[in-house]
């Protein structure tokens, strides 16, 4: 954990990532099972997810569950969190993670591209705090984290689907906060910026692309998955007992 913090009440606490396998997910899952916390994550890559899980049981931690499930298909993600949630216990944490930034111009999109990439950016993300939910109020506590994305708000074009999806998250996340704050529930944002992730660092971010990063942000380092996870921990934990309805953004002073 080098010199970061450790938090005392995720100790022993259930969690659930939503594309978990690899990224920022992965990062999510690292950092959570670091802290004591028993997670479960799904994700449709079971090659990359075992490797994580495998990984982690390597190093002495908890092996988390990996739980393979595509999430566009909601009935099959309600199945998988209640059999993780029989087998585990009720969730005390959801990080709604997943997405996918494909590019796509938007003279080419159909409408049934649209309802996809909304299925893949957006709509699991209530179904799974949905999901999770029943448990929450059982308890009367739990954390929500949904996780959006700074491109819709400094104007990135290629993807007007996914930046639609991205800023709808931040609507979700006010509207179920409200809901569900009676009943001790809390659910916040995190907004990542540009992320060094693997796939960000294959398909798009080359040298001058850096730099351009770098010129952009207040703070000139590159930022990476752990910088959100920490984030994210931080309002999972009882540390971050009275924010809800809130956007948190990491993205070095971007926008």
């Amino acid at each position: 954990m080098d010199d970061f913090a450790i938090y005392p009440s995720l100790k022993g606490r259930v969690a659930l990532v939503t594309g978990g396998g690899s990224g920022i997910g992965a990062a999510h899952v690292k950092e959570l099972t670091a802290q004591g916390v028993k997670v479960g994550f799904i994700d449709n890559d079971a090659a990359v997810s075992e490797k994580l899980a495998d990984e982690i049981a390597a190093a002495g931690q908890e092996r988390p569950v990996f739980i393979e499930t595509d999430l566009r298909d909601i009935p099959a993600l309600k199945h998988a969190i209640d059999g993780f949630i029989a087998d585990v216990g009720p969730v005390d944490i959801l990080f709604n993670n997943a997405a996918h930034d494909q590019r796509h111009d938007f003279e080419d999109v159909t409408v049934e591209y649209f309802d996809e990439r909304i299925a893949v950016n957006l709509r699991h993300q209530f179904f799974a705090a949905q999901a999770v939910t029943p448990g929450m109020r059982e308890k009367g506590s739990g954390s929500i984290v949904n996780f959006g994305s700074f491109s819709w708000r400094v104007g990135f074009g290629g993807m007007p689907v996914y930046t639609t999806a991205k800023a709808a998250i931040e609507g979700l996340t006010r509207s179920l906060a409200r809901d569900l704050g009676p009943h001790g529930i809390r659910v916040n944002c995190v907004i990542p910026g540009w992320i060094m992730t693997e796939r960000q660092l294959t398909l798009w971010v080359d040298e001058k692309t850096k730099a351009h990063i770098k010129d952009q942000q207040c703070l000139k380092s590159l930022i990476e998955p752990s910088d959100v996870s920490r984030m994210a921990l931080w309002l999972a934990a009882k540390d971050s007992r009275m924010c809800s309805s809130q956007t948190f953004v990491v993205d070095g002073g971007w926008s």
